[in-house]
């Protein structure tokens, strides 16, 4: 695994996001209200929207565009929709937040 420090944990704020552009595309790193971090491709796989401008409820995400739903542990739209992100492994050491990355 390749991990990498991307973020402190204050810096993504509670039930908030922060984008990682790589040469890969842009990754959304979102927090949720008990501190738990996730982290999937910044695109709804309705029709592109951001996620990480998306309402983040529980460990979940609400695309703005359409209101898809997307469960931030797996990646997958929440039925009846159907699709899902690639997600990325996420670790917490004290504060500072990595990500597995290619």
């Amino acid at each position: 695994m390749a991990w990498m420090k991307v973020a402190d944990l204050h810096e993504i704020p509670r039930l908030g996001s922060r984008v990682l552009n790589t040469e890969n595309g842009a990754i959304a790193i979102f927090r949720s209200s008990d501190d738990q971090v996730f982290a999937v491709e910044d695109r709804c796989p309705h029709k592109n929207g951001v996620l990480s401008q998306g309402i983040v409820h529980g460990c979940k995400v609400t695309c703005p565009l359409h209101s898809w739903v997307i469960e931030l542990e797996t990646g997958e739209a929440v039925a009846p929709d159907k699709g899902c992100v690639k997600k990325f492994a996420v670790k917490v050491e004290s504060t500072e937040v990595y990500l597995d990355l290619p």
